[in-house]
């Protein structure tokens, strides 16, 4: 993150930037400004560690289909394995659907914590009726409305963090987010071990219904303590001081180089339409999305587990290791990818890994071998998360381009979710034509990954070569989008000094 006198010399008046947002910050003493900022991150992290434990309830209320399946939910449904593909699919329907028309209400309203507080209480809601459903259509249905609410989520979740957080430091903590991710992996399987083997028949209750029971009420009851905690935006979020809340808008501006907040003059669809002009947005959606088949051996991890030839009960149990040490893995990686500002070797790398662990689960029958290949499958979520992280610094101005740029990667990567709902129905010969897919979509992304990161270096320098042409003055924006290939919002936008993260 560049510092005040770091921004002058680039030609930049941050002082100027302050006054025009209301910033007495800018003149603050600095050991005042490191005391403060000090005192605003350790309260942004405490608040902002509940999306650590809302992720763990999203992932739980979407996959614990994983863990009912071990239970006797196709039979008491009479779903076949087509359907029951079905049922992981349709989520991802209503997902698709919901993203952008929510990330772009969210990036304009001034109380994003109460519009994800009240989506977590609805989907909580929508979540504990799969425990009465009676039939295929039924399941269906509530999948559909599931994914169509939980869409709210992530990607607002990812647009908050990256209004509070540098270039610097949101790696680490959107790794710190996705680790809700990968913990519900790790304990999905240990809660439906503890329910499917202790609460069969309970009032009269299957066991996989009283799974969705509780993890519904448990979502609804997190929903509730979620309105009150979760932060708002920089200017405006209670449980900050004044001071707080000032130097919060100041780091943001610093870090870009301006405001980081839209134009009063700008459509709510303003950003869409810079979107969707925008190329980059569009290699991100295909590589993304070909990373999402390669990791859609998630939604089937016990069944994969349970090929090793374990009880149901071991298999569950076995199930939640690899998960925490692929959290583990996330942690450091991401930690790395924030300290080295580098993005493409960080995301590759644990591609890599997890090519490794399907090769191992297509070549051998032994058991220790196909189990250390499933840490090594699980590890590979390492560079997903620093892939999100690149979404966001790749598309840094104007907010509402980041609000749909980050929804239409996500929206549009949930495709890679349907698809692999269907790629393990192979199970044949232990689902080695599966792993064979999942390895190829892994391949498609490294390649993916190395265009994008191409298109970006070429992009760094033409601004290194013509920065001058960076002006947020609109008698140079014109010229300045003919220069560097992009709209003139963005020529608007964007400041000297920028460059993108490779």
């Amino acid at each position: 993150m560049a510092d005040g006198k770091e921004l002058k010399a680039a030609g930049y008046q941050v002082e100027d930037s302050a006054k025009t947002h209301g910033l007495s910050a800018a003149a603050m003493d600095p050991e005042r400004r490191k005391q403060v900022e000090k005192s605003l991150k350790r309260k942004l992290d405490f608040r902002c560690s509940l999306f650590v434990f809302i992720y763990i309830m999203n992932y739980l209320d979407r996959n614990n289909i994983g863990a009912a399946r071990l239970g006797s939910l196709q039979e008491d449904l009479g779903i076949n394995n087509t359907q029951y593909a079905t049922c992981l699919s349709i989520l991802y329907v209503g997902y698709i659907l919901m993203q952008v028309p929510s990330n772009m209400l969210i990036n304009r309203i001034s109380r994003p914590s109460l519009y994800i507080a009240a989506a977590m209480l609805l989907w909580g809601m929508i979540s504990t009726l799969s425990g009465v459903t009676q039939n295929y259509a039924g399941m269906v249905a509530i999948r559909f409305f599931i994914g169509f609410v939980e869409a709210a989520f992530l990607p607002g979740a990812l647009l908050i963090l990256s209004k509070w957080y540098t270039k610097r430091e949101l790696t680490l903590r959107n790794s710190i987010l996705f680790c809700g991710n990968l913990i519900s992996n790790a304990f999905s399987s240990l809660v439906g071990a503890a329910v499917l083997a202790n609460m069969e028949g309970t009032l009269g209750h299957e066991a996989w219904r009283w799974l969705y029971y509780i993890e519904g009420a448990a979502t609804m009851a997190l929903a509730i303590s979620a309105a009150f905690v979760l932060p708002d935006l920089p200017h405006n979020s209670r449980g900050f001081t004044e001071e707080e809340r000032e130097v919060a808008v100041l780091r943001m501006t610093e870090d870009v180089g301006e405001a980081d907040t839209d134009s009063a003059e700008q459509s709510a669809f303003a950003g869409f339409f810079m979107a969707i002009k925008d190329l980059k947005i569009y290699v991100m959606m295909i590589t993304f999305t070909a990373y999402v088949v390669g990791l859609s051996f998630n939604a089937f991890f016990p069944t994969l587990t349970g090929t090793l030839g374990f009880a149901h009960i071991p298999t569950l149990l076995m199930s939640a290791p690899p998960w925490a040490f692929s959290c583990l893995v996330s942690l450091i990686n991401a930690w790395h990818a924030d300290r080295t500002q580098e993005r493409f070797w960080h995301i590759v790398g644990p591609i890599f890994g997890g090519i490794v662990g399907f090769v191992i689960s297509m070549a051998t029958e032994n058991v220790a071998a196909r189990y250390i290949a499933l840490f090594l499958q699980a590890a590979s979520y390492a560079g997903f998360i620093v892939f999100y992280s690149w979404i966001s610094s790749s598309f840094p101005r104007p907010p509402a381009k980041r609000a749909v740029a980050i929804a239409m990667i996500n929206a549009f990567s949930q495709l890679g979710n349907i698809a692999g709902s269907y790629v393990w129905n192979m199970s044949d010969n232990g689902f080695r034509k599966s792993y064979g897919v999942v390895l190829a979509m892994f391949g498609a992304t490294v390649l993916g990954c190395y265009i994008f990161k191409v298109i970006l270096q070429n992009l760094n320098k033409k601004l290194e070569a013509g920065e001058i042409a960076f002006d947020i003055r609109d008698d140079v924006a014109e010229q300045t989008a003919k220069t560097e290939g992009v709209s003139v919002e963005e020529a608007q936008q964007l400041p000297r000094g920028f460059r993108y993260l490779v």
